[in-house]
Formats: C-alpha cells, sequence, structure tokens
C-alpha cells in the first residue's frame, strides 16, 4: 500500500507524530511504523486520518490526487 501521503500531509499541516497518535490513540512507535508501510493502517484509522484532514481514503492511499473529500453518505 502507498501510504507516502500520510506523511506528507502531517508534514504539511506541521503535525508531529506524537499529535496524530495520540488522536488515532496509538503509540508514536505504532503510527510511525504505519508512515514507514511496515504495518499497516487499519481502516477505522485511515477513515480517522482523511476525516482530521478534510480529504479522502482514496487521496490518502494515493488512489486520485483530489484533495478534496466527498460527500458524506446518508446511509
Amino acid at each position: 500500500m502507498d501510504i507516502n501521503r500520510i506523511k506528507e500531509i502531517r508534514e504539511d499541516r506541521d503535525y508531529k507524530q506524537e499529535e496524530i497518535a495520540k488522536f488515532l490513540n496509538v503509540t508514536q512507535a505504532q503510527y510511525s511504523r504505519y508512515e514507514m508501510g511496515i504495518n499497516n493502517i487499519p481502516i477505522d484509522k485511515i477513515n480517522k486520518l482523511a476525516d482530521h484532514y478534510n480529504t479522502s481514503i482514496d487521496y490518502l492511499l494515493s488512489r486520485t490526487d483530489e484533495k478534496k473529500p466527498y460527500p458524506k453518505s446518508k446511509i
């Protein structure tokens, strides 16, 4: 999984790993392993990051270059 944007967007927004790790309720070491691609990021954490950064999961996973999030589902 290409997760380079997870690190890029964090740095662009001037967040430290510790801050995002706390937001996701994981250790800084665990979050670092997500960024390095050592461990897969659980879907609930990716979803939380997309909401936090006001973007789409597809953008975070480099499936699109469009930063704008999709409209929320009504279901």
